[in-house]
């Protein structure tokens, strides 16, 4: 039976609710191919800052880097902050210490799931935008020497290093996709280079680097202008690398796509280590209350076992990986799953029994 460590951050608020029967499901799917998922839960977060002063201990932080893969649910509270005035956010020290420059962020939109779009095509949504998620306009989040009492400044960078890593890595992940027949192979560089010079670097060496994958269809395009297209017509889109901060919002119209920010997942992605986790936040108003969807937390954990398979060359996870999202395509194609971002009320017990039924 193949192993793995898994380091295992519940965090804060719906974290907490949403991780043990998302990781448990996760886990007893891959015993049933041959992956034994060691979880090993790690305490970090604003919760953890509160009581101690320390939102990320060292010792905590270096397990996670020695571990196999990160799974991780939320971290953050509004009410408890750093004296500038930060949320605690001990993902961000993960993302930029480990370097985890792909910030992988699939649109999948599941049969019977309430939708948004009226156009059909949206049913059958599968795509993808990959993050940078160390540089870029949150490279530099602190306050700055430049900082006065009437101005603050945030510095966007935009390195050839790290963009060359993007572009490769996203070129790679759409002839992945091409091959299993999921799209026909394009990636779209999405930038302001009309009005910022260091978008204008980004684009550029994007046009370097796409020289090296011919087989793979390309084109530019405005932030602005994509996301006026996420919502006119997603379905034209494969795989879309992007700035940091604009990855950001755009993930979350992609998450809307999906039928709400409960649904997506999301993977952090280096040479080396890697972070799974849903794409929402820690929810602290609903922390507790049972009404949290676990799907992103669920299919975070999936993304999880296809990083596992492709890095370690472990057939038995990439297959385990498969099964959770058929899993979990065929739980909603049913059409009475209907949790709180649908307006139903199921929650973190209801989601996770109709999916173990599936498996039944």
């Amino acid at each position: 039976m193949a192993k793995f460590t898994i380091a295992v951050f519940p965090g804060d608020g719906i974290g907490n609710d949403i991780t043990k029967p998302s990781a448990d499901f996760i886990g007893d799917i891959a015993k049933g191919f041959g992956v034994d998922l060691g979880f090993e839960y790690v305490d970090a977060g604003a919760y953890l800052y509160a009581k101690t002063g320390d939102a990320f201990p060292e010792e905590n932080f270096q397990f996670a880097a020695k571990a196999d893969a990160i799974y991780l649910a939320a971290m953050g509270d509004p009410a408890i902050r750093y004296p500038d005035g930060r949320e605690i956010g001990p993902q961000h020290t993960l993302r930029k210490r480990l370097q985890l420059y792909a910030g992988v962020r699939p649109c999948i939109a599941m049969p019977g799931a309430v939708l948004p779009l009226k156009d059909p095509r949206a049913d059958d949504l599968d795509f993808v935008v990959v993050r940078e998620s160390t540089e870029g306009m949150m490279a530099f989040p602190e306050k700055s020497e430049m900082d006065t009492p009437d101005e603050a400044y945030n510095i966007m960078k935009i390195s050839r290093k790290t963009s060359e890593k993007l572009f490769r890595f996203s070129f790679e992940y759409a002839r992945k996709r091409k091959a299993a027949g999921k799209s026909a192979g394009k990636v779209s560089c999405l930038n302001k280079a009309n009005v910022l010079s260091s978008q204008y670097f980004f684009m550029s060496i994007f046009d370097e680097i796409c020289k090296e994958y011919p087989d793979i269809e390309t084109e530019h395009m405005y932030v602005d202008a994509a996301a006026m297209n996420f919502v006119r017509k997603p379905w034209t889109f494969d795989v879309c690398p992007v700035e940091n901060a604009y990855g950001d919002v755009l993930t979350d119209l992609t998450a809307a796509l999906m039928g709400g920010i409960g649904m997506a997942p999301s993977g952090e992605i280096g040479d080396n280590n890697a972070v799974f986790q849903p794409c929402h936040g820690s929810a602290p108003k609903m922390a507790g209350t049972g009404i949290a969807n676990p799907t992103g937390m669920v299919l975070s954990g999936a993304m999880m076992l296809e990083y596992l398979g492709d890095k370690f060359g472990c057939r038995e996870a990439g297959a385990a990986s498969e099964k959770v999202f058929e899993t979990v395509k065929s739980a909603y194609a049913k059409g009475t799953l209907c949790p709180h971002d649908f307006g139903g009320s199921d929650g973190v017990k209801e989601v996770i029994a109709a999916f173990r039924r599936e498996l039944e």
